[in-house]
């Protein structure tokens, strides 16, 4: 699903288009999310800082994207 796409599914009126905007919307701010956090990382920034800067805990973002080896 594209912008465009996305756009139009959540302006419209079916279920099934805007459940599919929403899904790539969070799909697109899963990734945005763990590339700023990498970043964030190479700069030094602690957990801390990043879990400020979501509204979460430095756990549960530590949690998320700490551990290589566990998927995050």
């Amino acid at each position: 699903m594209d912008g465009h796409d996305v756009s139009a599914g959540l302006r419209s009126d079916d279920p099934a288009l805007g459940l599919r905007a929403v899904g790539a919307l969070h799909r697109q701010a899963e990734l945005t999310e763990a590339r700023y956090v990498a970043l964030a990382r190479e700069r030094g920034w602690t957990w801390e800082q990043i879990g400020d800067a979501l509204g979460v805990s430095r756990q549960s973002v530590h949690a998320k994207y700490g551990n290589p080896g566990k998927g995050g």
